[in-house]
């Protein structure tokens, strides 16, 4: 499980553009990509804008009807992807 209290950013080489309510993320240098509906483009503006992961939970269970256990495990998967895929690096406290 990946430590809420850490903060994500932007890997150097991604660029994020944003459709209406939906996003695709790319790594130029990988050229690996990511589609993200309105809910996930607003998760991906959450971690990568705020304080940390934790801040993120905070504002996405206040925003949603969703399960706080859930909404954490999702999280934690999604943040998960990010890692793998490249798109984002991990900062820690």
């Amino acid at each position: 499980m990946i430590a809420f209290s850490s903060r994500l950013s932007v890997s150097e080489d991604v660029m994020v553009r944003q459709v209406g309510d939906e996003s695709v993320l790319l790594d130029l240098k990988s050229t690996k990509y990511l589609g993200l509906d309105d809910v996930s483009t607003r998760i991906w503006q959450l971690v990568t804008g705020g304080n940390s992961i934790e801040a993120a939970y905070d504002d996405l269970v206040e925003e949603y009807d969703v399960d706080p256990e859930q909404l954490r495990k999702d999280l934690d998967e999604f943040v998960g992807e990010l890692l793998d895929l490249g798109l984002v690096r991990l900062d820690q406290p």
